[in-house]
């Protein structure tokens, strides 16, 4: 008797998830996974979270909240004492001139990128253009700005992208053309902030790793310089610094969410399938767990205090916008609603549901013409 009640608690018990592995246990990693995954995601509490902090005034919270993620970035280059934008050439298009320019973006760091002005009188609305991923790298800024003046390659292979990605049309150049002021740079590891080397999918994990050994992060030091990118682009005559946005697909989708949490320089932003639960992307079958690209875009230490809506709510009550798709297979749909009613949740509490669209597309990976459509619309709404 005694021997069946011992074998139905240890059934018992491991069912509930009450016992771990074991010595028994022939690994201790499944499918990159540590094979206590689940254990370790039930640990995540988000003790800073809107509705979990004890903080019930939410312009405090909101402070803390931005505090805590800027201390989990640290530590980051310093700004430019000044900009010194340069222009280097400039091709007039359809209602709109398209500048190459170089400005600095920290102290330590001069970069290239595209600046797209609409002609007529400014000051005019303005958005960031954020590139994404895609494990290529040989194009950043040139995934969302029509390129002019580079070799045949950089021609083909921009048009090629734009094509696969957004529907054949350059994102940034359709919001000109409607009277937006663009910015756009190569975050680190794209286009002309490549590797000396030449392009590698391994080298960002090197990179990474890199960073982190120097007390900072990769991911953050893309964050540091798309806040620098902005405050530029607000600092511009052309520009009304009080109607300056961003926009970004995929990792610029991460990009442009974070963002809007990190400064107020932004007002309204537009986040294109990069949205989910740690809860969802943390399984054995997310490309997420596959490590390489998901380095661009992870902030060390952050998860023990906010998920990603989570963060992404420290915009809140800003215009913020939210498109994923159904068939997207980085982004698993239910993960996606949990993210989506967590921040409405948040919107509702500040009475400002009607700033925060959240909408699935039957649609894949992908930034159709249509989608771009209505995230333009979002923006005349709100910076027109």
């Amino acid at each position: 008797m005694k021997r069946i009640t011992t074998i139905f608690l240890i059934v018992l018990f491991g069912h509930l998830g009450i016992i771990a592995q074991t010595d028994t246990t022939a690994y201790g990693v499944v499918k990159n996974m540590p094979v206590f995954y689940e254990q370790l995601k039930q640990q995540l509490t988000f003790p800073m979270a809107w509705g979990n902090s004890p903080v019930r005034k939410f312009e405090t919270w909101r402070t803390l909240a931005r505090e805590t993620l800027l201390d989990c970035m640290q530590n980051f280059p310093p700004a430019p004492a000044d900009y010194a934008m340069e222009v280097i050439a400039t091709e007039q298009r359809n209602g709109y001139k398209a500048q190459k320019i170089l400005f600095n973006v920290s102290k330590w760091c001069r970069i290239p990128a595209y600046l797209l002005i609409p002609d007529g009188e400014g000051p005019f609305p303005a958005v960031v253009m954020l590139h994404d991923h895609g494990a290529h790298f040989s194009i950043g800024k040139e995934k969302m700005v029509r390129p002019f003046g580079v070799s045949t390659e950089i021609m083909a292979d921009a048009d090629d992208w734009a094509s696969r990605c957004y529907d054949g049309q350059y994102t940034g150049d359709y919001f000109a053309e409607h009277g937006y002021v663009v910015l756009s740079i190569d975050a680190l590891f794209w286009g002309d902030r490549g590797r000396k080397e030449g392009v590698s999918y391994d080298g960002q994990q090197a990179l990474a790793s890199n960073f982190l050994q120097m007390g900072s992060s990769w991911g953050a030091f893309i964050h540091i310089d798309d806040v620098r990118s902005a405050e530029f682009l607000a600092s511009l005559p052309c520009v009304n610094k009080n109607k300056v946005g961003c926009v970004g697909f995929s990792m610029g989708a991460y990009r442009s969410w974070m963002l809007a949490a990190i400064t107020d320089c932004i007002k309204a932003s537009a986040s294109i399938c990069w949205m989910n639960t740690t809860e969802y992307l943390m399984t054995l079958t997310n490309n997420q767990n596959k490590g390489g690209s998901a380095y661009s875009m992870l902030i060390p230490n952050l998860r023990r205090y906010l998920d990603y809506p989570h963060t992404a709510s420290i915009a809140c009550p800003k215009p913020t916008l939210f498109f994923n798709g159904s068939q997207d297979k980085l982004f698993p749909v239910e993960g996606v609603k949990d993210a989506y009613n967590i921040m409405q949740t948040v919107w509702q509490s500040q009475k400002a549901s009607d700033r925060l669209v959240t909408k699935i597309w039957e649609e894949k990976h992908f930034f159709n013409k249509e989608m771009q459509k209505e995230t333009l619309e979002f923006f005349d709404k709100w910076l027109k």
